[in-house]
């Protein structure tokens, strides 16, 4: 069960966050303790000094707050998922590397505590998540630059918010990039039912936009195919059906997809690009089977298809000059959370003391529901 801060929590002072810490207790025990001096802070983290199995390298420690400078902020976490990336990210494979020793979680929200007297952009209360990866939000508080957070409104789920800045994003850039999608047009996707996948199909509708979804087989098809439908998904079909002469039925009732979005790699992703439009275009942002994709000559020739990648953590950078696209990204996704068109995947709430289960559930191939820490 979650637990608020008492308001003397929300003071934009550091002797009222001390207090706090003798009067706030949760599943953790204290958001801060004491360290070495009368005004220095600790926080739990989930660290990692080496890279390797995280069941073997992440540890639960205190960790050495350092001051709020005058363009910081001091943060509560609130919650953070576990995504497929954090655990590249500790193995040693991901992209990007953080130097080590480093807290794990590229995702997540906090609460800000206090702010610097240069901070302008932000005032205590406000929810936050990171602009970027690396940030290290699987601990319970962090002092972080102003720049390196942006704030959401603080009344939206608290798990939306928590899962709003890769999934939902990397659906977001997807769908507006790189097709012209008007409403009545069609998008194809594998890994229908990974976070990416729900947000596509909620986005797609909440624009008019058709969603072929393509999920695996398996004994609760019908379940899960009710359920994206519910979501607003248009047609759900497995793996198999690509290859069918149904897919002819299929397109009886909506127009051959301009876009194929591929999270999986292999057969699969080939299987998509047979479907696309003239000209369309396939986008891969993940590779489940860990197969390479494989691109038919007639696709190329007879279709003229584009095929392009997509790393959410690129974009973010590529735009970190100027925030405005991605403010107002956040904010017409905000908005569809505030609607309820757009709600967050399947989770599981672990505390934070929790997180060796956490970590090895996260890990399973396929898993059906994301880990959230809840601090």
């Amino acid at each position: 069960m979650w637990l608020r801060l008492p308001a003397v929590c929300l003071r934009n002072q550091t002797a009222a966050l001390l207090k706090c810490s003798r009067l706030w207790e949760g599943a953790n025990g204290a958001l801060f303790s004491h360290s070495a001096g009368p005004a220095a802070l600790t926080s739990k983290a989930l660290l990692f000094r080496k890279h390797g199995d995280p069941s073997q390298v992440v540890q639960f420690e205190d960790v050495d707050l350092p001051p709020v400078g005058a363009n910081d902020v001091l943060v509560k976490m609130l919650a953070a998922p576990i995504n497929p990336s954090d655990i590249n990210m500790i193995q040693g494979t991901y992209a990007i590397l953080p130097d080590l020793p480093a807290v794990g979680g590229n995702e997540g929200v906090a609460q800000v505590l206090e702010v610097g007297g240069q901070v302008t952009s932000l005032k205590t209360g406000d929810w936050v998540i990171p602009k970027d990866a690396g940030l290290g939000t699987w601990r319970t508080a962090a002092v972080l630059a102003e720049d390196d957070v942006i704030s959401l409104p603080n009344n939206i789920p608290l798990l939306s918010a928590a899962t709003l800045g890769v999934n939902p994003c990397t659906a977001f850039r997807m769908i507006s990039d790189f097709e012209d999608l008007k409403p009545g047009d069609s998008v194809i996707q594998n890994a229908a039912n990974s976070g990416v996948g729900q947000a596509v199909i909620q986005i797609a509708a909440a624009r008019g936009i058709n969603t072929i979804n393509v999920v695996r087989d398996r004994p609760e098809f019908t379940q899960l195919s009710d359920r994206l439908k519910a979501m607003g998904g248009t047609h759900v079909i497995k793996e198999e059906t690509l290859r069918r002469p149904e897919m002819k039925e299929l397109f009886k009732t909506c127009p051959k997809p301009k876009l194929a979005l591929n999270g999986v790699g292999g057969k699969s992703a080939t299987e998509l690009l047979r479907h696309l439009q003239y000209g369309g275009s396939m986008v891969t942002y993940g590779g489940m089977a860990r197969q390479p994709v494989t691109v038919p000559v007639s696709a190329l020739i007879f279709k003229d298809v584009k095929v392009r990648g997509f790393w959410v953590t690129q974009w973010k950078r590529d735009h970190s000059s100027d925030g405005k696209a991605f403010r107002a990204m956040l904010d017409e996704l905000c908005h569809l959370i505030q609607q309820g068109k757009l709600t967050a995947p399947s989770c599981t709430e672990v505390g934070l003391q929790d997180f060796s289960r956490a970590l090895e559930t996260a890990m399973q191939p396929f898993t059906s529901a994301k880990q959230v820490l809840i601090m």
